[in-house]
Formats: C-alpha cells, sequence, structure tokens
C-alpha cells in the first residue's frame, strides 16, 4: 500500500478538486467561453482558469511556501523556489473542448528541479496515477508497472504530433518515415498527460514530444521511473525538466528509439 506524505496528499486533493469542477464543465461545453492564447489551434477557456485557481489555492494552503508554477498563470506563489508546484490544470485542452475524453489533471513536486511527486488524474476514465520518490507507482491504489517489451518492433509507441504554430514539422515526418516500419503502432491522444501515463501502465511502451512545457511531462516523468521505467531528454541525454522536450520509455526499447529519434534530427532517413 502506498503511504502518501502531506505533500502527495495535498496534490490528490487539489487534483480531485480541479478534475470534478472540470467534469462539471465538460458537461456544459456550449456554454464555454473559448479564446486563443497564441493561435487558432492553442486554445484556453474559463474551464482551464478555473482549475488551476482550485489546485492553486489547495496547494497553497497546503505549503503557503512553495513556490508555483502553472499553464495558465505562470510563476508565483511562496518564496520557497527550492520546492515548486508545477500544475497544468488542464492537460488535452483541445479534447476537452472537442468533447473528447483523453484529458487529465497535472500535478507535480519538484525540488531543485527534479520531480519528487507527481499526480496525474483522468476524471472521464476515473484514472487517478500517483508517484512519489522511492513509493512506486500506483493507479486507482493499485501497483502498476512499464511493459516488459525489449524488441522495438513489438512495441506500440506515442508521440506528440507538432500542431499549427508549432516547430519541427519536418522532424516528426522524417521521425514518422523512420519508424513506422520498425514498430507494431504508433498513436496519439493529444494529452502529454495520458500518454505518459500509460507508459507507466504498460499500455504504451514509448513517448516522446520535442515541444513541452514542464507542467505537460512534470507528473509523468516519475510517473513512469517509479514504474519502473527510463525518463530523458530526446536525444538521450539527461533529462532537464523545463528543456521542453521528452523521451519516456519501458527502459527495454529506450536506446532504440533514441537512436531513430537522433537519425530523424539529423535528416538521416533509410
Amino acid at each position: 500500500m502506498l503511504d502518501p506524505s502531506d505533500d502527495l496528499k495535498a496534490m490528490i486533493e487539489a487534483a480531485k478538486a480541479a478534475g470534478e469542477g472540470l467534469e462539471k464543465r465538460f458537461a456544459q461545453l456550449s456554454e464555454l467561453t473559448v479564446r486563443s492564447k497564441t493561435g487558432p489551434a492553442d486554445m484556453v477557456s474559463i474551464a482551464d482558469e478555473e482549475a488551476e485557481q482550485t489546485t492553486r489555492g489547495i496547494l497553497g494552503r497546503a505549503r503557503p511556501s512553495y513556490a508555483f508554477l502553472g499553464e495558465e498563470g505562470g510563476a508565483g506563489g511562496g518564496p520557497d523556489e527550492g520546492q515548486q508546484w508545477i500544475v497544468d490544470p488542464l492537460d488535452g485542452t483541445t479534447n476537452f473542448l472537442f468533447a473528447c475524453p483523453l484529458w487529465g489533471v497535472n500535478v507535480a513536486l519538484a525540488r531543485e528541479g527534479k520531480v519528487v511527486a507527481g499526480v496525474t488524474y483522468i476524471p472521464v476514465l476515473n484514472e487517478l496515477y500517483v508517484a512519489e520518490t522511492g513509493k512506486g507507482c500506483w493507479l486507482n491504489g493499485q501497483q502498476i508497472r512499464v511493459s516488459r517489451r525489449a524488441a522495438l518492433i513489438e512495441t506500440v509507441l506515442a508521440c506528440g504530433i507538432p500542431f499549427a504554430g508549432k516547430p519541427d514539422h519536418s522532424v516528426f515526418a522524417r521521425e514518422m518515415a523512420l519508424l513506422s516500419s520498425e514498430v507494431a503502432g504508433i498513436r496519439r491522444t493529444g494529452a502529454c498527460a495520458v500518454d505518459m501515463a500509460w507508459v507507466a501502465a504498460g499500455r504504451w511502451d514509448a513517448y516522446w514530444e520535442r515541444c513541452l512545457n514542464a507542467w505537460d511531462m512534470g507528473p509523468g516523468i516519475i510517473l513512469v521511473e517509479e514504474a519502473g521505467g527510463l525518463a530523458t531528454s530526446v536525444d538521450g541525454s539527461p533529462l532537464d525538466l523545463h528543456a521542453g522536450n521528452v523521451c519516456v520509455s519501458n527502459g527495454g526499447v529506450h536506446d532504440a528509439l533514441i537512436r531513430q529519434l537522433n537519425a530523424a534530427c539529423d535528416g538521416a532517413v533509410a
């Protein structure tokens, strides 16, 4: 059984509370006001903002001194920047606004830049993923592990596809050219929170994306690591939470996948 710290308890409370509010908004999609953040393909709604306010309030009361970084409101919180809540109140906003149930709430805690606890909550699927350093990864109270597949040809991978306004479209095209004939399947859910949690659960064997923020990947990093997998940058170097890219896997196929991703970045398509 998981014995959560007080920090993790607060994170679970915040994710569930935000998820409850989002589910209510999800049932009222036609009434939501939606606006663009950086372009037509990058949307935000009042649901995102309400969910962040909910998480910020609960986490702030639990640990007033901890700093806070949220997708919608940016940096803030307390003065202790060595301990920072990192929150994506609604990962998969486009899915949410198009009535697709694959979206979630991300809450992570980083100490000196390293994620030490993470929660991903997917309300419509009733899936609560939690992990804390040294305590394993848990889904709805049951411990989970990454898959055991070790050959790339046997794997199902997930990835992020750059949409309008994002860079690296040509790199992505080369990735598909290299990988599509080497794996059992490639999937894209449209929500990093879902994909990384599903790597931890063994549903996907790996996931990568080149254009992310810390709040997108924060919880997923420790979920995968505590489930027995690996998390690095897309070129295989040590992961930097704020560098904007990630590759997570079951560990068994990590090196083979990284080689293909590096080849795609170099422009080498067989």
